[in-house]
This record gives C-alpha cells, structure tokens and sequence, in this order.
C-alpha cells in the first residue's frame, strides 16, 4: 500500500473540508459541487423509484444478473447528501457482492429531524419486503450517518417484529451523537475532515431537543442482541474511529458476529477513494467477500 496515495488524499481532503461555521445550505451547495464532478463507471445506471412512499435510487451494475439486494444509507450527518450522491460508491458494494443496490433517500434535518429518517428507513425496508424480496437475499449497508442509521433499523426491524436482513456492512458509521468517543480528542490532529466543532453544529439539527443517547440516534447504545453479522470498517486516522469499536464491542457482547477492519493510515469513509487509494479497494474488496458469504449463508439456512 501506498504512503504517497495516503499522503497526497490526506492533503486534498484538507484543502476541502467544509468551513466549521458555514451552514446546512452552504454545506449542501459544496457536497453537490463535489459529487458532481465525479462521473459514475459507464456500466452503472442509476434511476429513481420508490419503496412504498419512500423515494429510493435504484443502482445496478451491467453484466450482473443479481439476485441480492443491498439496502443502502447515504452519509452526511443526516442533513446533506441524497440516495444519488451516494451512487459511486453504493454502486462498488453492489459491484463486489454482484447485487443490486437500492439507496434510500431518507429525509433531512433540520426540515425533517429525528425520527424521520428512522421512520423512512424502516418503510423502505418493509415495503422491500412487502415486494416479495427474501430477507436471506437483502444486506444492508451505508457510510457515516448512514451506518449508524443502517444500525439503528436493523435494531428498529427487530422491535417491530420483521425479519431481519442477512448481515449489514457499515463503513466509518457514525454511532454515539453523544460525540463521548476519546478519538474524538485523540485523533483530532490526524483526521483531515471531521472534528467534535463541525459535527455538534449538526447534532442539534437533527435531535430538535431529543436525548442523543437514544438507541435508535446513537446505536452505540442500543440493545444490540439478535442482530445478523456486522462487518464494520473504519480509518485509524478519524475522530469516528471509537464509534466503529464500540459498535462493535457492543455486538460481540450481544452475542452477534460482528468482523472489526480497521486500516492504518486513511480518513473518514476511505472507501469512497477507491479510484486513487489502494486501502480503499483492497477494503471494499473485502467487505464483498464477507458480505457475499453472508448472503449466501443466509440463503442456504433459509432454504
């Protein structure tokens, strides 16, 4: 792996970060900006539908005759970003579990706060199910606000009495809105994107005077018992870094399968680099082994 690749990513993400005290709509301008002068693999198609009432992007990879889906969760601290900024790299679990990916638009705060995306993710995976897909051939997956958000359904599927998805890939997620992690402190010199500032800026738009330590906001508290396998993934260099162990401490000691990869040396979300850091394919490249494992596993326990 490449201590160049590393280097030049972390300076370019300096040069980018978001300013501490712009606000959501400037914030939304910049991520828009960013996402699209990235261009999409020409195999990959992305269009718009709908789970039930809950407006989705469905993203398919040509050459594929998938029969799994993946249920996926958009990053952006659940106030910016949308199902179709997060196609590149939706569309890349897609591509190594040989899946069609179904990203859902949830809503947004400060609009919509909590508990509108929970409520928008668990219509989204119902009415999946209502459409006849089989649970042994769904994963979840979602980066940052999206893997907590991925989390926290998973949990929400399971107090409503559904059956539960096949496993869950989670990468960097974003878990304790509490913002009590030590690498919130210990890595803040090293992450190149986020810091404890421009995170509790949005923690209020989206808790609109809720407990943040509530299970379904912050799922480093939840009750995480029956969960399915979680393969969770993060950067040694980000202030998120605690929320990935303690999500997945908090599994094993529920008794759930849970498989922690954390790679040296990257930021919040590396997978989204994959195009230019070797770390970031080599992980996504993983995680589809596990996840492809897992669904098959589920698959032949359910037959």
């Amino acid at each position: 792996m490449s201590i160049e690749q590393r280097e030049n990513l972390d300076a370019v993400l300096r040069q980018s970060a978001f300013p501490v005290d712009s606000d959501v709509s400037e914030q939304r301008r910049l991520l828009r900006e960013l996402t699209s002068a990235q261009s999409l693999p020409a195999d990959v198609t992305v269009t718009a539908a709908a789970l039930g009432t809950v407006p989705v992007a469905e993203i398919t990879v040509a050459g594929t005759e998938p029969r799994h889906v993946v249920l996926y969760f958009h990053g952006g601290v659940y106030v910016l970003g949308d199902a179709f900024q997060a196609a590149g790299l939706a569309a890349q679990v897609g591509r190594r579990t040989r899946a069609k990916v179904i990203s859902v638009d949830y809503r947004l705060a400060p609009e919509h706060p909590y508990p509108a995306a929970v409520h928008d993710a668990l219509a989204a995976y119902a009415a999946l199910l209502y459409e006849g897909a089989a649970p042994s051939d769904i994963a979840f997956a979602g980066e940052s606000a999206g893997g907590g958000l991925a989390i926290a359904t998973l949990v929400n599927a399971r107090e409503h009495g559904l059956p539960l998805p096949a496993a869950a890939f989670v990468m960097s997620p974003y878990a304790d809105l509490t913002l009590a992690g030590t690498t919130m402190e210990t890595k803040r010199a090293a992450d190149p994107l986020l810091s404890r500032e421009n995170l509790q800026a949005r923690v209020t738009d989206y808790t609109s005077g809720q407990d943040a330590a509530v299970g379904l906001i912050s799922p480093v508290f939840a009750d995480l018992s029956g969960l399915p396998p979680l393969i969770i993934q993060a950067g040694s260099h980000e202030v998120l870094l605690d929320d990935a162990i303690r999500l997945a401490r908090r599994a094993a000691t529920a008794d759930v399968e849970v498989t922690l990869d954390i790679t040296p040396g990257v930021p919040h979300v590396f997978q989204a680099y994959y195009p230019i850091l070797d770390e970031a394919a080599a992980a996504l490249d993983r995680a589809g082994q596990l996840l492809s494992a897992h669904l098959a596993s589920a698959e032949r326990v359910a037959a």
